[in-house]
C-alpha cells in the first residue's frame, strides 16, 4: 500500500460524507500522525505530524462544559488558592538561594576563599551551564513522576546543596556546590511555568503567571533584607556572615520542601483535591481553549526535535534571553551597583529593596491590563522601552547619584514587567503537555544562557560607571524587543495562513475533521496563536 502526504487543505475539500465513510478505522501512529484509508493508501494529516491525540478515538469522548453542574468562578478561585500561592513560595526560596551568592560577596565570601580577578563571576557562571542542560529532562521527569514529588524532593536537594555552599572552604569548592546548585533548581522555574500553563485558559493566564513570577521580587527584596539582618551574625560560632546566608537559608529551603510535599498540585487530570465532577470541567474548559491536553502520551526525541526546530519555539527562547541579562545582571550586582554609590554594606542590602517592590507593583499592573484588554504584545514592547530608557540614564549620567538610584526604577520595573508577559505569552500559545512542556524548557533553558553574559557584564574594573555591563542591558533589551516583533508576525501569518485554508475547506464541508483538529493542539487549523 502506498503512503503519501497531501496537505489537510485538501483533504478538507471532499465531501464530508466521503470522508466519513472512513471514519471508523482512523488511529494516531507513534509519531503523532493522524492516519486513515483514503483513495488509493495512507493518508496522512500534514498539520498532525508533531502532535498526537489523548488516545483512542474510541475511548476518548468529549466532555462538553455544563456551567450548571460546577460554579465556574467558585472553581477558579478554589484553583488559585489551591495551585499558585504554594508555587510562588516554592519560587521565592529557589530564587533566593540562587541569587544570594551576590547578598554573601559583600559579607567576605570573595576574601575569605581569596576569589581574585574573574573567579567570582565564574562562579556565578558555572550555576547556568547545568541549568540551561536540564530543563527539557526536567519537566519529562516531572511529567513522569507528578509535580508534588518532583519540585519538592528537587528543593530539598537545592536547598541542601545551598548549605554545603556556606560550608565550602575552596573556590573549587563553590564551584561544585554552584554547578550542582544549577542541576536541582533547573526543575524549579519551568516546572512551575509548565504546571500553570496546564491549568488556566490564555486569557486568564497572564495574572497568574506575573502573580508568581512576582516571587523573584519578593526574593529579591525578602533577600536583601534578611541578608542585611544574617550579616550582623558575622562572627558567631567562628563563621563570617556570608557563610551564615547561604546556611539559614539553605535550612529554610529544606523544611519547607517537606510541607510543599504535601501542598504543591500535580497537573489537573492528576488532581486529588477535586470532585470527579470539577476535575471534568477543567478538563473540557481547557480542552476547549486549546485542545486535548495528550496528557497520557510520553515524549520522544523526535518529538522534542520537531518541537525546537518551529520557528515560533526559537523566537520564544530569544525574547527570553535578552531580558535575562538585564534581570540577572541587577539581581546578582544591584547591591555592588549601589555600594558604589557610596554606601555601607548594611545600607547598600537595604537600599536594593524599593526597587524590587515598585517593580512587583509594576508588574501586577501591566498582567491586569494585558489580561483585561487580552492582548500581550505591547505590554512587551512598552515595558522593555522603559528599561531601556533607565539603563540610557545610568550609563549616560556620571555623579548624580540620585539621578543614577531613581534610573535604575525604570530598569527593574521595565524589565520584570516584560519577562512574565513574555513567558506566558510563549508559554500559553503552545497546547498539549508534550511540546508545552518542552516548549516551556527549551525557552527558560535558552533564555537563562544569558546569565553567563550577565555574570561578566559588571566587572570590578569597570566600577563605577559600568559601561560595559549598561551597555550590554540596553542592546539584549533591544534584542528582546525586535525578538518579540518578530514572534508577533510569526503568530500573525500563521494565523492568516489557517484563516485562509478554513476558508476553502469550508466550501466542502469539514464536519469530520472537528474532532481530530481538536487533538492536534496549536498545530491544528481552526487554532488561533494570541497576539
Amino acid at each position: 500500500m502506498s503512503h503519501k502526504y497531501i496537505p489537510i487543505s485538501k483533504i478538507m475539500q471532499k465531501p464530508a460524507t466521503e470522508l466519513e465513510a472512513h471514519n471508523a478505522t482512523w488511529w494516531l501512529d507513534e509519531l503523532g500522525r493522524l492516519r486513515f484509508p483514503y483513495l488509493d493508501g495512507v493518508t496522512e494529516l500534514h498539520l498532525a505530524t508533531k502532535a498526537m491525540g489523548e488516545g483512542d478515538h474510541s475511548s476518548t469522548e468529549k466532555t462538553s462544559l455544563d456551567s450548571s453542574r460546577v460554579n465556574e468562578r467558585i472553581l477558579l478561585r478554589k484553583i488559585d488558592l489551591r495551585v499558585v500561592p504554594v508555587l510562588c513560595v516554592l519560587y521565592v526560596l529557589a530564587f533566593l538561594d540562587r541569587v544570594n551568592i551576590g547578598n554573601a560577596a559583600l559579607f567576605g565570601l570573595k576574601e575569605d576563599l581569596k576569589l581574585g580577578g574573574s573567579e567570582y563571576n565564574n562562579a556565578l557562571v558555572i550555576f547556568f551551564i547545568p541549568y540551561a542542560i536540564c530543563d527539557i529532562p526536567a519537566n519529562a521527569l516531572m511529567k513522569r513522576f507528578k509535580p508534588h514529588v518532583w519540585l519538592s524532593v528537587c528543593m530539598f536537594l537545592f536547598g541542601l546543596i545551598t548549605i554545603c555552599q556556606g560550608l565550602t572552604q575552596s573556590y573549587g569548592g563553590l564551584l561544585t556546590t554552584r554547578f550542582l546548585l544549577g542541576i536541582f533548581e533547573s526543575a524549579m522555574f519551568p516546572g512551575c511555568i509548565y504546571l500553570l500553563a496546564m491549568w488556566y485558559r490564555r486569557l486568564e493566564a497572564q495574572k497568574r503567571c506575573s502573580f508568581f513570577f512576582g516571587s523573584n521580587n519578593i526574593a529579591g527584596a525578602f533577600g536583601g533584607l534578611l541578608a542585611s539582618a544574617i550579616g550582623k551574625m558575622d562572627g558567631i560560632r567562628g563563621y563570617r556572615g556570608w557563610r551564615w546566608v547561604f546556611i539559614l537559608e539553605g535550612v529554610l529551603t529544606c523544611v519547607i520542601s517537606f510541607v510543599l510535599f504535601f501542598t504543591i498540585s500535580d497537573f489537573p487530570e492528576e488532581a486529588s483535591w477535586l470532585t470527579p465532577t470539577e476535575k471534568e470541567f477543567v478538563k473540557a474548559r481547557l480542552r476547549e481553549d486549546v485542545g486535548y491536553s495528550q496528557h497520557e502520551k510520553k515524549l520522544t526525541l523526535r518529538l522534542v526535535w520537531d518541537t525546537v526546530k518551529d520557528v515560533k519555539v526559537i523566537l520564544g527562547g530569544f525574547m527570553y534571553f535578552g531580558l535575562i541579562i538585564s534581570a540577572y545582571g541587577y539581581a546578582y550586582f544591584a547591591p555592588t551597583i549601589i555600594k558604589e554609590f557610596g554606601h555601607s554594606n548594611i545600607q547598600s542590602q537595604l537600599l536594593s529593596v524599593p526597587q524590587w517592590v515598585s517593580s512587583l507593583v509594576v508588574l501586577l499592573l501591566v498582567a491586569w491590563l494585558s489580561d483585561r484588554l487580552q492582548h500581550r504584545f505591547l505590554f512587551t514592547i512598552l515595558p522593555i522601552l522603559v528599561a531601556v530608557i533607565g539603563f540610557i540614564v545610568l550609563i549616560s549620567t556620571d555623579h548624580p547619584t540620585k539621578v543614577k538610584y531613581g534610573a535604575l526604577f525604570l530598569s527593574t520595573a521595565g524589565t520584570f514587567s516584560a519577562m512574565p508577559v513574555v513567558l506566558c505569552w510563549f508559554s500559553t500559545n503552545i497546547a498539549g503537555h508534550r511540546r508545552r512542556s518542552i516548549a516551556i524548557a527549551w525557552q527558560v533553558g535558552f533564555g537563562n544562557i544569558g546569565g553567563i553574559v550577565a555574570a561578566y557584564a559588571f566587572l570590578a574594573e569597570d566600577a563605577p560607571r559600568y559601561f560595559k555591563g549598561y551597555g550590554l542591558c540596553i542592546a539584549f533589551m533591544c534584542f528582546s524587543g525586535l525578538s518579540s516583533c518578530a514572534y508577533l508576525i510569526a503568530c500573525i501569518r500563521e494565523n492568516h495562513r489557517r484563516d485562509k485554508l478554513e476558508d476553502s475547506s469550508e466550501k466542502g464541508g469539514n464536519e469530520f475533521l472537528d474532532e481530530q483538529c481538536s487533538r492536534l493542539g496549536d498545530l491544528s487549523l481552526r487554532y488561533r496563536y494570541m497576539l
